[in-house]
């Protein structure tokens, strides 16, 4: 994808995405920025809270928060992934999302079936990869089994993107059996964000400070995504 059509396709999905989540949650994201290489588009969404939901933090209400934004996105999801068919034949049954509700932030990640075309390779040598990686998989064994596979690829000088398979446990799996999977979910994405954001050798090696980190899972295919971004360099 040449720089132009890069940077088109890049503001009609993020011009698309505001608008739909406007049309669902009654509020859009101030920003909406767009990434995309290879087989992935990452879409941060800034300054995306609603009123109602800016009350219900005030009531301490944050799971009835998360549970209602998990149910609206059932709806938003399909329509993107179809509208990503639809412009550049985008094909994808990969999708995860989350929110960090006290920045206001959250992230939408999507993973394609085949290279998405005219999109620039995104790299897994970069930089402390190795190092990276390797931290990442001692935090992730601190609250789940270390992955089978990790690799991670820098989006963008500000956007980290990892992808784990093989982290579930076999009591986890019963968990979600017995219908369990959001509580999980909720209780490992809080502890493993926690070491994340407090980890000093991670901040070391990405050799900036983490701004925020959104962390998924898909159950289905004992698969799960990190998405690190990093704040600008002064």
């Amino acid at each position: 994808m040449d720089q132009l059509h890069n940077q088109s396709f890049q503001q009609i999905i993020a011009s698309y995405t505001g608008k739909l989540l406007r049309d669902h949650f009654g509020k859009g994201p101030e920003s909406v920025v767009v990434s995309i290489g290879s087989t992935f588009i990452t879409i941060h969404l800034r300054n995306f809270l609603t009123p109602a939901e800016k009350i219900l933090l005030d009531q301490q209400q944050e799971e009835l928060v998360f549970e209602t934004r998990d149910k609206l996105m059932i709806s938003v999801i399909p329509g993107i992934l179809q509208y990503l068919q639809d412009v550049n034949g985008v094909i994808t049954d990969e999708c995860y999302c989350d929110w960090d509700l006290a920045q206001k932030t959250g992230m939408i990640t999507i993973i394609s079936r085949e290279p998405i075309h005219h999109a620039p390779l995104v790299s897994s040598e970069y930089c402390g990869r190795s190092d990276i990686e390797a931290e990442l998989n001692r935090i992730c064994s601190q609250v789940q089994k270390s992955p089978s596979s990790t690799v991670s690829y820098e989006m963008n000088p500000r956007t980290l993107l990892v992808i784990r398979s093989g982290v579930l446990l076999p009591m986890e799996r019963e968990i979600i059996r017995l219908g369990q999977g959001d509580v999980l979910k909720r209780v490992k994405r809080k502890l493993e964000k926690e070491y994340i954001m407090g980890s000093d050798v991670l901040q070391s090696l990405l050799q900036n400070r983490i701004s925020d980190c959104f962390i998924d899972w898909n159950y289905s295919l004992d698969k799960s995504i990190v998405v690190i971004t990093l704040s600008p360099h002064r």
